[in-house]
C-alpha cells in the first residue's frame, strides 16, 4: 500500500489513526510537530501527508506551505485535518497548499475516500 506521514501532536489521535491506517496496509510515519513533518517529508518522500493544523513549533499551515514550496516535496498530496470546522480554517489550509481538508474527529470512511483520490 502507501507510505503515509501523519503530522499530529495528540497521542490519542496518533494511536487511533495510526492503528487504523496500518490495518489498511499502509506504512505510517509520525511527526509530532510541523518542523519535524517538513523534515520527514523531505527525507522519506511519503505518498501522502495527513497534516494537523494546530501543532507545536511550526503550525500545519506553515508546514504545508514549506512542503509545497520545496521542489522535492511539492507533489506530495497533503490532506489538512482540523478539529475546527470553521470555513476560514478550511480556506486557510487550502490557500497554504493543502490538496484537501477534513475535520476531526476523523470519519474513517470519509477520510479513506479522500485519501483514495490521491493514492489510486
Amino acid at each position: 500500500m502507501a507510505k503515509i506521514l501523519y503530522v499530529e501532536d495528540n497521542d490519542d489521535n496518533i494511536y487511533m489513526l495510526k492503528r487504523w491506517l496500518k490495518r489498511k496496509g499502509h506504512e505510517v510515519l509520525i511527526a509530532e510537530n510541523g518542523a519535524d513533518g517538513v523534515d520527514i517529508a523531505e527525507q522519506e518522500m511519503p505518498d501522502l501527508i495527513l497534516m494537523d493544523l494546530n501543532l507545536p513549533i511550526m503550525d500545519g499551515w506553515t508546514a504545508t506551505t514549506k512542503i509545497k514550496e520545496n521542489e522535492k516535496t511539492s507533489s506530495i498530496p497533503v490532506i489538512a485535518l482540523s478539529a475546527h470546522a470553521m470555513s476560514e480554517h478550511r480556506e486557510k489550509a487550502l490557500n497554504s497548499g493543502a490538496d484537501d481538508y477534513d475535520t476531526k474527529p476523523v470519519d474513517v470512511d470519509r477520510l479513506l475516500s479522500k485519501m483514495g483520490k490521491f493514492l489510486d
